[in-house]
């Protein structure tokens, strides 16, 4: 944990941005996998990390804004649990470590939140993902199940964004203690991928080296010679010579900061002047991205910044034709780059996410785009000092998605269907950094990973 001053002055900044009432967090608790004693990993809720620290399960949190109180709802080991568990410190100093003073059974919350229905004070909690919690909120608070994420406050999830939003410095440390860790596990993985091997032989080294170091993995290992599949989790093919492998993957450390970074490498060692080509329009991309990071732009214009340059090198090597900017207005760039530039990262890898994505990405500057490709931008809003966000331009060929937009002629006019021919069966490239908005610019976090054609090529040599 931070000292608990840290968590006292997040909620006491919380406070400030709401009203009257009472606001909830909920904890995670243990979920089984194949029978009651046998749980998946446990992974606390992030808001609840974020405000209170305390990193096990069975507690949820209240906060009393009218009457300035603050509990903590959990229970002391018993002697069973210790038997099991080993000895712990108490509910009391637990909270302590927290800054919270008072403390209740975790049977008391129920009632707690019920009395508190029933005299009409507002309450204020964040939309659940846990189906045990939304069941739980529904009892005590007698709401429609179905209707507990619609009921969620508003006004308590644009309070936690604003201020998750923009990381501390301590935050900041933590996400380059998980890029460096990230590092390391991409930098395995070139070192010891090579043809017949199979995916899963590196996936789960970069995976232990996540567990070595940390708390494991921030997210699935992505890891594929089939890169043209955004999200392949299925580590199953051979690798062979003349492919590509694209591997997506983030460490998170003890305190559950995330890391993500994607880097892109020949199998072989060495790139074919096919994938020469590709390869250096997505770095361009990344790097012209970057480079146009700073405070008061958003996020939007630089994710067309990135689709011109796109458009404009696939031009250049004849697999797109006509005009860049028409190309990109049209939405033509997005059968080769077919997902967002990036999202912010902080306690979780895609933060905040669960609190509602448009009201993290998007303000009343910015709306969501119903273009293909564009509608998956999940950050566009203009850029602060402090955020944290990834940098993940890629070039895809993605054969089912050709051939649909082929049979119809789509985009015709910006696309020479019959060079991709000679690209069906080549994957695809993505490069990922985490980047640190500053006061006046950016900083790419972490130590630098290879990511130019010659530092892989000497670093698989």
């Amino acid at each position: 944990m931070f000292p608990s001053e840290v968590y006292s002055a997040r909620r006491a900044a919380l406070k400030a941005r709401l009203k009257s009432g009472l606001v909830i967090f909920t904890g995670n608790n243990e979920m089984p996998m194949n029978y009651p004693d046998n749980t998946y990993h446990f992974r606390q809720d992030s808001s609840f990390l974020y405000y209170f620290g305390l990193d096990f399960q069975g507690l949820n949190a209240v906060m009393d804004l009218d009457e300035n109180e603050e509990t903590i709802f959990g229970d002391d080991f018993t002697m069973a649990d210790i038997i099991w568990m080993g000895e712990q410190e108490n509910m009391e100093e637990k909270a302590a470590g927290a800054g919270v003073s008072h403390t209740m059974p975790s049977e008391a919350f129920d009632a707690y939140l019920a009395k508190a229905a029933a005299s009409g004070r507002p309450v204020h909690y964040l939309p659940q993902y846990r189906m045990d919690n939304k069941v739980r909120l529904s009892a005590a608070l007698k709401r429609d199940i179905e209707k507990i994420d619609e009921e969620a406050s508003e006004e308590l999830m644009k309070a936690v964004i604003a201020q998750r939003s923009v990381k501390e410095n301590i935050e900041i440390e933590e996400i380059e203690k998980a890029v460096d860790i990230t590092r390391s596990m991409h930098i395995y993985a070139m070192q010891h991928t090579k043809p017949g091997l199979v995916e899963s032989e590196i996936a789960g080294m970069v995976e232990g080296i996540a567990l070595s170091r940390g708390t494991g993995v921030s997210f699935p290992v992505i890891f594929s010679i089939h890169g043209e599949t955004l999200h392949n989790h299925k580590h199953a093919n051979i690798m062979r010579e003349g492919r590509m492998a694209v591997l997506d993957a983030g460490a998170e450390t003890v305190m559950h900061y995330a890391g993500d970074i994607t880097r892109t490498f020949p199998v072989s060692g060495r790139f074919s002047p096919k994938q020469k080509d590709i390869y250096e329009i997505v770095l361009n991309t990344q790097l012209t991205a970057i480079e146009a990071i700073k405070p008061g732009i958003s996020y939007k214009d630089i994710h067309l910044l990135a689709a011109r340059t796109v458009a404009q090198g696939l031009k250049d090597i004849g697999i797109m034709k006509g005009n860049a900017d028409d190309a990109v207005n049209n939405g033509a760039h997005a059968l080769f780059f077919p997902h967002g530039l990036g999202h912010m990262m902080g306690l979780d890898v895609h933060d905040m996410e669960g609190l509602d994505e448009n009201l993290v990405g998007y303000d009343d500057t910015v709306q969501r785009s119903t273009q293909f490709g564009l509608a998956y931008l999940r950050l566009a809003k203009a850029l602060q000092p402090g955020y944290v966000i990834t940098v993940e331009p890629g070039i895809y060929f993605i054969p089912e998605l050709i051939k649909n937009w082929r049979e119809t002629g789509k985009h015709k006019e910006y696309i020479n269907y019959e060079k991709l021919d000679d690209y069906l069966d080549f994957g695809g490239i993505r490069i990922e950094d985490d980047i640190l908005v500053t006061q006046d610019s950016h900083r790419v976090l972490g130590k630098p990973i290879p990511k130019t054609i010659a530092e892989i090529e000497d670093l698989m040599a």
